[in-house]
């Protein structure tokens, strides 16, 4: 999935470790470890998670779009 570059890159850029926004997501660090190498797929409640948790679309993590910005 290409979510996975999209979210490592996201979190990088907000300096957080994994088990950072897992604590912040209430999730394992597994979990995002395997989110971010592709061995695992995200469930729409999940991707929302994310795109609410960085605050761009869901378009944006699933490389739908360049634009990161939400537009309901």
């Amino acid at each position: 999935m290409v979510m996975k570059v999209r979210l490592k890159e996201l979190r990088r850029r907000a300096g957080i470790s994994q088990l950072k926004l897992a604590m912040d997501l209430n999730m394992n660090q597994n979990s995002i470890s395997r989110y971010e190498s592709g061995k695992r797929e995200a469930d729409y409640k999940t991707l929302i998670a994310f795109a609410d948790y960085f605050r761009v679309s869901v378009d944006y993590l699933l490389e739908r779009t360049d634009d990161p910005t939400f537009h309901p």
